[in-house]
């Protein structure tokens, strides 16, 4: 496989993540039509929260692929991928569908986790990085094309067809990536010790300025995931203005898409820590204005106050990560391959179940997701300013 190939293959493969959730935020006012729910209701909100806490697969997946290689453990996760999301399109009630959605959940983090391996595996320094950082575009405008496709899908169709596109999607991608040679060579590939696996597990846990990273990647990512799992609602119900729904959420994904390149720039110019610091403090006097200007007017605040604040706190939760990772990496040497799993899995589990608590207070207003913007730029802010590196 040549190497545009590869890049495309890779990036496909990872746009079945975001294309698993970007594609079905138009389709949920239907959905809690067929379902009989209220307007007020934020069950769809945890259709989007189930496919996140799947991510938990990472830990073991990570673990499995450096034991069987990353085309194994990546045939499991097409799979997993697929039937959740036939499974999750046809499921007569919303517990059926949230589990079917954790399945697909867990087949993304096996597709994902094997993906970046794969392109670790084959390339090295300066060529690794402009390789990710192609495919990390790529995947990164997902969230601007997606919900139009979702809008069009439904046009012709129903929410059923707008849940199946990315199964469908994944198929093609599965079958492509057949055309794919093991990246992990045998003499490679390490033996499974639970002995080992748990001492590099407390080994990674116990690092304080991994935790401190990590800790502030799942605060960010609570906000983030709520937002998204919420999105639909909040401009549709909340706002009333439901035709806008397409167009503010990829406009904010293109945002979020140019401040992910824009961060290259800044973390090369002024290293990880300065810029993690100023990013949140931008974050934490944004939320901040938001909180002060909101809490002047009624709830919901002004529409385009509150999603251009959103969009800035977005952009910068995405830029945030790069470098949260990096640094939450850094002293993790040998035992990066663990570290990482356990850094994915922790900011994936635990923020969805945060960003899950929020998006079920976001009933007739924003209010509580503003708040959480606040607290979250706080604590955020209290543990870069404490790390005395």
């Amino acid at each position: 496989m040549k190497q545009a190939e590869f890049i495309a293959l890779s990036a496909c493969a990872m746009m079945l993540t975001a294309l698993g959730i970007d594609i079905m935020l138009p389709a949920f006012g239907e959905l809690r039509e067929h379902f009989g729910l209220t307007r007020e209701s934020t069950a769809t909100a945890q259709i989007v929260v189930f496919f996140f806490l799947g991510q938990i697969g990472q830990l073991i997946f990570g673990v499995l692929s450096d034991r069987f290689g990353r085309l194994t453990i990546l045939r499991i996760g097409y799979p997993f991928y697929i039937i959740g999301g036939i499974a999750a399109a046809f499921a007569p009630g919303l517990i059926l569908m949230y589990v079917a959605r954790f399945i697909a959940g867990i087949g993304a983090s096996a597709v994902l986790t094997t993906t970046i391996a794969g392109v670790r595996d084959r390339f090295v320094g300066n060529q690794m990085a402009r390789i990710l950082s192609l495919v990390l575009t790529i995947f990164l405008f997902t969230p601007v094309f997606a919900p139009f496709l979702g809008m069009a899908i439904l046009s012709v169709s129903s929410w059923q067809m707008v849940f199946l596109t990315p199964p469908l999607f994944a198929i093609i991608v599965f079958a492509w990536s057949f055309r794919l040679e093991e990246s992990l060579p045998q003499h490679q590939r390490i033996s499974l010790s639970w002995a080992s696996i748990s001492h590099s597990i407390r080994t990674v846990i116990s690092n304080p300025t991994f935790l401190r990273y990590t800790a502030v990647t799942t605060a960010l990512f609570a906000g983030l995931s709520s937002y998204v799992s919420s999105s639909e609602r909040l401009v549709g119900e909340v706002y009333g203005r439901p035709e806008l729904f397409a167009w503010i959420f990829a406009g904010i994904g293109l945002g979020m898409s140019l401040s992910a390149l824009t961060n290259s720039h800044l973390s090369s110019r002024y290293g990880s820590r300065r810029a993690i610091r100023g990013l949140l403090t931008a974050y934490t006097v944004i939320g901040t204005l938001l909180l002060i200007f909101s809490s002047l007017s009624p709830d919901p605040p002004d529409i385009r106050l509150f999603f251009i604040a959103v969009a800035l706190l977005m952009g910068i939760n995405l830029a945030v990560e790069p470098n949260s990772s990096a640094l939450a990496m850094e002293p993790m040497g040998e035992i990066a391959g663990i570290a990482s799993a356990v850094y994915g899995t922790s900011f994936f589990f635990i923020g969805a179940s945060l960003g899950a608590i929020i998006s079920h207070f976001l009933v007739h207003g924003v209010f509580p997701l503003i708040l959480s913007f606040f607290i979250i730029g706080l604590i955020a802010l209290s543990l870069v300013f404490s790390d005395r590196h």
